[in-house]
């Protein structure tokens, strides 16, 4: 195992992994997770749902499968460390209080610190929409058409301190085509994402996935 990560334990369908979701919009990686785990035996199963913003669309997957949820905003004040801080160690405290052993980011469009990351290294998972270490950062769609690639796709990454950065679990490639637009081309990756998040983490909870 790479040196400072270390993973969650094996889960079962009778005692599965405890997941945290965190997520910042619409969740359809949440809604899309939660009908997974619903229509087969698991070995993880998502306990708690958490936004950095009460207008999160996502949020009412979570009221509507009967989820834990909480919403946790940026605080007010004038040093931006000091509220990214404050933060994220309430979310780190609900974490903790609803025994969470695994963070899944879906969509949350925050850049965690390396307190948080330092907390859950090897427990934190994330999905990025290109085929890292290609197009990292916040524009994937738009930096692959600029680019003019002919294949894109989705990653499933543990995180670390860096931006996108973090090792590699799995990946799955989307075709882009010549009339693509972001638009066009995110509604595509994001079907691929909604296959490939969940089966990874079907991989990762049962032990079948080693660094």
């Amino acid at each position: 195992m790479d040196a400072g990560f270390a993973l969650p334990r094996d889960g079962t369908e009778e005692d599965p992994v405890r997941l945290g979701v965190m997520i910042s919009g619409g969740g359809s990686g949440l809604a899309a997770l939660l009908r997974h785990q619903l229509k087969q035996p698991c070995c993880h199963q998502t306990v708690l749902v958490i936004s950095n913003r009460s207008d999160a669309g996502g949020l009412r997957h979570a009221k509507e499968n009967l989820v834990q949820h909480s919403v946790v905003p940026i605080p007010p004040g004038q040093d931006p460390e000091a509220r990214r801080l404050q933060h994220e160690r309430e979310v780190h405290q609900l974490l903790v209080a609803s025994n969470v052993e695994l963070v899944v980011l879906s969509g949350y469009m925050r850049i965690l610190s390396p307190w948080f990351v330092e907390r859950w290294k090897g427990r934190l998972v994330n999905i990025h929409p290109s085929l890292l270490p290609s197009f990292p950062g916040a524009h994937a769609h738009r930096d692959v058409l600029a680019a003019g690639v002919e294949i894109t796709g989705c990653t499933v990454h543990l995180v670390d301190e860096g931006v996108d950065t973090g090792p590699i679990l799995a990946q799955q490639s989307v075709e882009v085509t010549s009339d693509d637009t972001e638009d066009t081309l995110q509604e595509r990756v994001k079907q691929v994402e909604h296959e490939l998040y969940p089966k990874t983490l079907d991989l990762l909870c049962s032990g079948r996935i080693t660094l």
